[in-house]
């Protein structure tokens, strides 16, 4: 039996029995699926159970391409603009502060700490440094929408932390973007170099270009059956391409996937036809991660502690500041960034890109600061973001009570 074949069994089995218990347990407990497919990823791998060969993982590498690049196409049909446009300003101004905090506390020490560790130059520890801030940024929507339908909660709290974690995946889907066309490999055309800012131009092309071409011949479709597939063929051409010119999959399914939610009349069918398979592909991606990780050979425990102790502090302090800033710290309350440590899917595309597109010094310590990230957050997600939601929620129906008791005895 191929290793292919047993990957897709095992995949099977374990969805079903997700499907069955983790998603019991999610409802009951509180607790998010999906860290478990990155373990057995692991044991399937060839650190472990050697079930996947080392060639095998790399030949299910276009698999991993689309997965990367659906995930980018989720976060861009998010990008209504009509929709967009009726939250106040104030709560995008919240969201992006803390991203920015974010990723200045995790990429400044990190590239300090590799540039010391590894004994590079600053300008050669900073691109994995920068991948690790844009997977810092990168927060997950899971445990909020759990949470908040578990508690029945509604208001500018629920509000803000669904903004935040869309603002977080964007900003470091468009930081990883950035990074992987800063540090290209050198490609003359016409005899000179390509500049970092025309790769950045070409991502969005491929993005753009893709999404204009779906619309042309099947924007008036709305059958969700025929829409799906017609979209993964898009999400294969324009993350393909990328992946092929050595940019980000994930920046350019994006851009995609915002051309398309703005200009088809079947936005409600696109998002419906997208949204049906992201967990699959989302577990999919977790186990082709877990498989294809492999320990650092280098010094790696520092880096990785490093990361995690700065993402912290970076999302709690970031997001304490930012709502200080705005005037919303009675609101959200001083601990609101407690919610935005899950990591989520676009932790693991982004480090699974870095590794796929050369991965700079460092690849593998990227890679294991990501896997540790995930499983350590993931899981808790929803419990996190409900010691955030619930004490707001009791205090404001405290507050609704007396009224409601002088109107009973009235």
């Amino acid at each position: 039996m191929s290793a292919s074949l047993v990957l897709v069994l095992v995949v099977v089995a374990a969805y079903l029995a997700a499907h069955l218990a983790f998603d019991w347990l999610g409802r009951r407990f509180l607790i998010a699926s999906g860290a478990e497919y990155l373990v057995l990823g692991i044991l399937l791998g060839p650190q472990v159970s050697g079930l996947l060969s080392r060639d095998a993982v790399e030949s299910l590498a276009p698999v991993t391409t689309l997965a990367l690049g659906w995930v980018g196409a989720v976060v861009g049909v998010q990008f209504y603009l009509p929709a967009l446009v009726r939250v106040n300003a104030l709560t995008y101004g919240v969201a992006l502060v803390e991203s920015c905090l974010t990723f200045l506390v995790v990429g400044g020490l990190e590239t300090l700490a590799i540039g010391w560790l590894f004994d590079v130059r600053l300008a050669v520890a900073a691109a994995p440094a920068a991948a690790l801030a844009g997977i810092a940024t990168a927060s997950s929507s899971a445990g909020v929408a759990l949470a908040a339908r578990h508690l029945k909660a509604r208001g500018a709290e629920v509000e803000q932390l669904a903004v935040s974690s869309l603002i977080n995946g964007t900003f470091a889907v468009v930081a990883f973007g950035v990074i992987a066309s800063i540090w290209h490999p050198t490609v003359f055309v016409l005899g000179r170099p390509v500049t970092p800012t025309e790769w950045v131009a070409v991502t969005l092309g491929i993005g753009v270009a893709g999404g204009v071409l779906f619309h042309l011949f099947l924007g008036r479709e709305r059958h969700v059956d025929r829409l799906f597939i017609s979209l993964a063929g898009g999400v294969i051409l324009v993350s393909g391409a990328a992946s092929y010119v050595r940019v980000s999959p994930l920046l350019a399914a994006l851009c995609f996937g915002a051309i398309l939610v703005n200009t088809s009349r079947a936005r409600a069918e696109i998002a419906a036809a997208l949204e049906r398979v992201e967990r699959p592909f989302y577990f999919v991606l977790l186990v082709f991660a877990g498989a294809a990780w492999r320990p650092s050979p280098s010094a790696w425990l520092l880096p990785v502690l490093l990361f995690l102790a700065a993402r912290t502090a970076g999302k709690l302090g970031g997001a304490r500041l930012a709502a200080r800033w705005s005037g919303l710290l009675p609101v959200l309350g001083p601990n609101w960034g407690r919610a935005l440590l899950g990591q989520g899917p676009l932790a693991l595309a982004i480090a699974l890109n870095y590794v796929y597109q050369g991965g700079g010094s460092v690849p593998y310590v990227v890679f294991t600061a990501a896997v540790a990230s995930v499983l350590l957050t993931d899981l808790l997600s929803p419990q996190l973001v409900h010691s955030v939601l619930a004490p707001l929620v009791a205090e404001r129906e405290l507050q609704a009570a007396p009224p409601a008791a002088a109107r009973r005895e009235g």
